[in-house]
């Protein structure tokens, strides 16, 4: 699970400006992060733009998805990450990242703004804390406490029922070594007999 990109955007009446962005393309090669950092900034702005105002969505691209929040004032963010990162997880990001941004940056810089006028350092921080979703977001740390004990529950269960199982084998090898030893006994009882008379 990794998130990749995060992007605070306005969306105003005639195009999409972008006012802050974090990224994280370690993971790619070295001369692709550049390439890869543009097009990640250009898919966020063409998301933005033909999402409507008051959205929610996510947009699969390859091995990618794309979640965008336009609020109602404009005010945009885009988190691109990969497909196995939990989607609740990002728009709480968005919600935490955009309500926090709307308090700290004035609304009369937002259509105007760009990333070198606009002082908003938090991206970054949220980029690497939200990494592992467990970690940052309480409901996925339960949801994987949850899992957890239930794997152990079930294992549990699993060894339970095994040694029931070689439990029971044992009572019937029991039962068997008792018939064979009553056997046993009567045999040697009646050849201990036949050897008295003589």
């Amino acid at each position: 699970m990794r998130l990749y990109s995060l992007s605070v955007l306005y969306k105003g009446e005639t195009r999409v400006q972008l006012l802050k962005a974090a990224s994280d393309v370690s993971t790619f090669n070295f001369f692709q992060r550049s390439s890869v950092q543009e097009f990640m900034t250009f898919t966020s702005q063409l998301i933005v733009e033909r999402s409507e105002l008051g959205s929610r969505a996510s947009v699969k691209e390859q091995d990618y998805l794309c979640h965008v929040y336009v609020r109602s004032d404009g005010l945009a963010g885009v988190v691109i990450a990969d497909n196995e990162y939990p989607s609740r997880v990002c728009f709480t990001l968005l919600d935490k990242v955009l309500e926090e941004f709307s308090r700290q940056v004035s609304r009369a810089d937002w259509p105007s703004g760009s990333p070198a006028t606009i002082s908003y350092a938090a991206l970054d921080g949220y980029l690497s804390k939200y990494q592992n979703p467990r970690d940052a977001d309480p409901m996925t740390r339960v949801q994987a406490e949850l899992d957890e004990t239930k794997i152990i529950l079930h294992n549990t269960m699993e060894s339970l029922l095994e040694r029931g199982e070689k439990l029971d084998d044992l009572v019937s090898k029991s039962e068997v070594l008792g018939v064979q030893s009553k056997a046993f006994y009567k045999t040697a009882r009646k050849q201990n007999s036949c050897c008295e008379i003589m």
